[in-house]
């Protein structure tokens, strides 16, 4: 399999502090990578910097054959999950996505109940986003991230506030995925998570990434 996402030589410094220091690593197609470190070892600040949100101070990030902020601003056919995803609070988990899904017009109404029902949510339920679990927020914010079928999901602590179920099918439904062909790249502090679901790992410390 090829190589999808090509990080090279990857630094990044905000004011005098260094948040990434040279990082150069390759992500193969079709596979779980995972990303482990502490709080403010660079995990997220990378994986910004995969997806676009943040340019780099030096270095090259390469997502399917594109350079990312010269070929393309940000990657297309990618899935993310950074931080806690934010929703319209006073609209249904439903209505939320049906506004995201609307911002590029790739999908309708039945891939979107799709994506809900994968992901354990009640399409028809007609709460607000403000009134649901965190758990039931990670699952929205899984259904947003899988709705247009990307190939490639960017997941940064997605198990964050789930239950023991839900945790168990969130690993489930992301080995399928896999087995789907898709490429994934997970940052968990959950050292099962990583040891149960991740074909690669790798460490992040101080904004230096090695092998794990």
């Amino acid at each position: 399999m090829k190589d999808i996402i090509e990080v090279r030589g990857l630094s990044l410094t905000i004011g005098k502090t260094a948040i990434l220091n040279d990082v150069t690593v390759s992500l193969e197609a079709g596979k779980i990578h995972g990303l482990i470190g502490r709080n403010g070892s660079g995990k997220t600040m990378l994986m910004k910097c995969i997806c676009g949100f943040i340019r780099p101070t030096r270095g090259v990030v390469v997502v399917d054959g594109k350079r990312v902020g010269k070929d393309v601003d940000f990657p297309k056919n990618m899935g993310i999950i950074i931080e806690t995803p934010g929703f319209i609070p006073y609209y249904s988990g439903y209505k939320n996505l049906k506004l995201l899904a609307g911002l590029r017009n790739k999908i309708g109404k039945e891939e979107i109940i799709q994506a809900m029902e994968r992901t354990g949510l009640d399409p028809k339920l007609k709460r607000h986003v403000k009134k649901y679990s965190l758990g039931m927020r990670q699952r929205l914010g899984l259904a947003q991230a899988i709705m247009e079928d990307p190939d490639i999901l960017i997941l940064d602590e997605p198990m964050n506030g789930l239950d023991k179920d839900g945790v168990e099918d969130m690993r489930r439904y992301l080995i399928d995925l896999r087995e789907q062909g898709k490429t994934i790249l997970i940052a968990s502090h959950s050292s099962e998570d990583i040891s149960v679901l991740c074909d690669a790992v790798y460490e992040m410390e101080k904004g230096v990434l090695a092998n794990r």
